[in-house]
């Protein structure tokens, strides 16, 4: 059976302070982040229905924004509820969440300070990386020609989409 595609799933994805169903949860495809990589992100699992270091995570999105130069308006209590309602909304105690925030599409151009903020959380049941087959075969790796960028020349304190481009 082929596992679905991300856009066309079941369940929900909580979106700007609201449980959407997933398949409504769109932007706009002149949105900020797309054009101009102002969005940030964290990874989160869930085991039994805990997340593992829910507040930190939330704490460094909420943090990874300011760097980015715009803020997230809701606090990281609430970003918490919102990862715990979502999760309980799909039904999940095992899986992934991944909360984003992102600049939208109200402005267009590099500094765009009157764009709005937006918060997304999806979450999806996600298990090991690797299976028992490639565990026991072993992992080949590679090692990217591509460098990070140095701490004075892109916001590397930040969990930003644009920087996982090269990483």
């Amino acid at each position: 059976m082929t596992e679905p595609t991300f856009d066309d799933r079941d369940g929900f994805i909580w979106f700007d302070g609201a449980l959407r169903p997933w398949r409504d949860a769109n932007v706009h495809v002149l949105t900020h982040a797309m054009h101009y990589a102002s969005a940030v992100f964290e990874g989160m699992r869930c085991y039994g229905g805990r997340v593992f270091a829910l507040s930190e995570h939330n704490d460094r999105l909420i943090e990874s924004a300011r760097i980015l130069g715009f803020h997230i308006p809701w606090t990281r209590e609430q970003i918490d509820a919102a990862v715990i309602e979502t999760l309980t909304a799909n039904g999940l105690e095992d899986g992934y969440v991944r909360p984003i925030a992102w600049r939208g599409s109200e402005q267009m151009g590099v500094s765009a300070q009157r764009t709005k903020p937006h918060l997304a959380i999806a979450c999806w049941p996600w298990g090991a990386y690797f299976g028992p087959e490639a565990m026991a075969k072993g992992l080949r790796l590679n090692i990217a020609p591509w460098r990070r960028p140095a701490p004075y020349t892109a916001p590397t304190k930040s969990k930003a989409a644009g920087l996982y481009m090269i990483c």
